[in-house]
């Protein structure tokens, strides 16, 4: 589309133009201007009507988009008592009025277009997405509470923090975080997990709710049954289900066998009264507020802890690196592929590190584009370790994707679907973090001889990820169709936890406690399933690119830095934005319409013969057997850990009578079978391993 929106033709496209399209320029689209427009039936056959509807649709878009965007970030990025209280909500909610409302003007004039006729695929393709104007769609009442709602959620998310009781208060982002990292007290990890629910989930419980309400209608005012349904659209498959479920399946027994591997290395670390080798893992001993990543862990389960991998933190301490360094460093990956710079404006706008003068931020990473084709800006609290790092390079990936398609409409301004964004930055954060690539940065001082220590710490990352990243919004669309009721929000969140993660929780929940509003993505209505099928993506990618740049050898040696013939099959991909369809994209870099997780299982295959070689030696049983997670049966027994008195008598007792003390106990009697996301694990593959083969394991 045209940086300027001229109105020529025929006399009824000046009709067009002008006579119903000016009343936006004058007052702003509303309701009443769509009610009382009146449109010939004819003119919604003219397809050079409707390229003009589109480009002043766009030419309009920036606007609004980049107002809303800049009123989004000036509030997220100094969230003042007052700013908080008074002036910026008020003109955030005012701009994102006005997006919704534009939003709603062109999504109903869209739906008038009958395209049935029109030749060009890609009028056909713009009219149909605009047609989903989400919670636009909402009366005006109910759009300002459901803004109002969602700021609230944000807003007590980033404002949260745990205080010690004699001490100061922490923040998530660095403080407690990096208590779950680095400490292996017990005590101190379950202060933090626990402090960081109470301060954030059991605040968003009531809103919560009333938020799936508005969202579900919002959801219907589309053509939708429920929030869910919608959110599933936007991966244009009517298979898609079916599809993720045979992903999970197919990755199921590397996670099964890294979740049995690190079940016992916690066991030799904090013994049988903590960890039972037949038992879910406690939440709060995998180095992460919420389990996703168990990567600082590694130190407990490094396979050959003889031959330790270098510390990268402290060298890249050591060396002086800064925040801006650690941003140039992954500007300089993707320059060197031959592909965009980012503009001056990005390193003047964003905000980089936590503000020096003391404001309160959301520190949540994320990559802005500000819909005018010029400014694009990073938010990140960076810390200087190896993990802000590569968090860094995954966010400019974002960044070097809305460069790429900056140009196009700004309805196609979005990946080919929403996991293709997270996977072209997580792809480049698979070289960026090779020994290859490492050595050759100055980040490791000697070549890494051990493969599977540094495939270890990759799967900590990626492979412990799996599971979580799908049950996120399997969690939320069982809420928005209404499988899950709002009675048992908590107990089938830990359901699904126990069930895909093999987790439990480390002292006893109610439904007082709403732990899933403790995930930013939750609070802040974000959906999850981008971050399950980037994982799968990245790696096709990936294997796509290193045959791009001519590498040979195993696939997590490859390196694709410098090399142009691999950014080149990245930059034509990324171009086409969402113009085109997935499968049709996906063919372009890949030659291949179909998810499959063959790159990444082949990356990976050297671990996964170690880790089922290491199980059967050990006699490991894949999963967790006969247990279930109840708010009154699934804690640990330590849970009055905080008391000075403990029952040493009843302990002595216990450990005479050959009772194993766990954290989960086994249960008589599983749940309902019935209930939808309570059934206990089948107990298929229960048994120790006699065999260095994959069994088949169904959840």
């Amino acid at each position: 589309m045209g940086t300027r929106w001229t109105c020529h033709g025929p006399f009824l496209l000046v009709l067009f133009c002008y006579g119903q399209l000016l009343p936006w320029l004058r007052a702003g689209p509303s309701r009443d201007i769509i009610m009382s427009t009146s449109f010939s039936t004819g003119r919604f056959y003219n397809e050079t009507v409707a390229k003009a509807f589109l480009q002043f649709y766009d030419q309009t878009a920036q606007i609004v988009w980049s107002q809303f965007m800049e009123a989004t970030w000036n509030y997220v990025t100094n969230i003042t008592k007052k700013n908080r209280e008074e002036m910026t909500p008020s003109l955030l909610l005012h701009k994102d009025s006005e997006r919704s409302k534009h939003m709603l003007y062109f999504g109903t004039q869209a739906r008038l277009f009958k395209t049935s006729r029109f030749q060009d695929p890609d009028v056909k393709r713009l009219l149909s997405k605009l047609l989903n104007i989400d919670k636009a769609a909402l009366p005006q009442d109910e759009l300002q509470e459901y803004n109002q709602l969602l700021a609230y959620m944000e807003t007590t998310y980033s404002m949260a923090q745990v205080c010690l009781n004699e001490g100061p208060c922490m923040p998530l982002e660095p403080d407690l975080q990096e208590v779950m990292a680095t400490s292996r007290d017990q005590k101190e990890l379950l202060w933090a997990w626990q402090g960081w629910r109470d301060a954030v989930g059991r605040q968003l419980r009531i809103t919560f709710e009333r938020y799936v309400q508005l969202s579900n209608k919002a959801a219907n005012l589309n053509g939708y049954k429920d929030m869910g349904a919608l959110w599933r659209s936007k991966y244009e498959s009517e298979t898609l289900e079916d599809d993720l479920e045979q992903l999970y399946q197919e990755l199921q027994p590397l996670y099964l066998n890294l979740h049995a591997y690190v079940r016992r290395a916690l066991h030799r670390h904090y013994g049988p009264k903590i960890i039972n080798p037949r038992g879910p893992i406690p939440a709060h001993l995998l180095g992460n507020m919420w389990a996703q990543s168990w990567v600082n862990i590694l130190d407990l389960v490094l396979p050959f802890p003889k031959k330790p991998p270098e510390d990268i933190t402290k060298i890249m301490k050591s060396q002086h690196w800064k925040p801006s360094k650690m941003f140039e460093e992954a500007e300089k990956f993707f320059t060197s592929l031959g592909m965009l710079s980012t503009p001056p404006s990005f390193w003047k706008n964003s905000m980089m590190e936590r503000p020096a003068d003391g404001r309160e931020v959301e520190c949540h990473a994320s990559a802005w584009d500000f819909y005018n084709g010029r400014d694009f800006r990073i938010k990140k609290c960076t810390e200087v370790t190896v993990e802000d790092l590569l968090s860094i390079f995954h966010q400019m990936g974002h960044i070097q994707y809305f460069l790429q398609y900056r140009n196009l409409s700004v309805i196609f301004r979005a990946g080919a679907n929403p996991a293709f964004e997270e996977a072209v930055g997580s792809v480049i954060t698979l070289s960026a973090s090779s020994h290859k690539h490492l050595l050759n940065r100055g980040l490791l001082r000697r070549a890494r001889k051990e493969e599977v220590n540094f495939l270890m710490s990759v799967a900590l990352e990626k492979i412990a990820f799996i599971p979580f990243s799908y049950l996120m919004d399997l969690f939320r669309w069982k809420v928005f169709d209404g499988t899950i009721q709002k009675n048992v929000y908590n107990q089938e969140w830990w359901n699904l936890r126990l069930k895909y993660q093999g987790l439990c929780p480390p002292i006893p929940r109610t439904e007082e406690d709403f732990d899933p509003g403790a995930k930013f993505h939750i609070s802040a209505s974000v959906p999850y399933l981008r971050y399950f099928l980037s994982l799968v993506l990245q790696f096709q990618f990936h294997e796509s690119l290193c045959k791009a740049s001519g590498h040979i050898g195993p696939l997590h040696r490859c390196d694709i830095y410098n090399s142009k013939k691999a950014g080149k099959l990245l930059e034509d991909v990324l171009k086409l934005g969402s113009s085109k369809p997935w499968p049709e994209v996906l063919q372009k870099i890949t030659g291949q319409t179909q998810m499959s997780t063959k790159a990444l299982m082949t990356y990976f295959k050297p671990l996964l013969n170690w880790l089922v070689t290491e199980n059967v030696r050990q006699g490991e049983i894949l999963g967790w057997p006969d247990f279930s997670c109840t708010f009154e049966a699934c804690h640990f027994f330590f849970f009055n850990l905080f008391m000075i008195d403990i029952e040493r008598e009843r302990e002595a007792e216990i450990q005479a009578e050959g009772e194993k003390q766990a954290p989960c106990r086994e249960l008589d009697a599983g749940l309902d079978p019935e209930t939808p996301g309570s059934r206990p694990l089948p107990k298929a593959g229960a048994k120790p391993l006699s065999h260095p083969g994959i069994p088949e394991l169904a959840i």
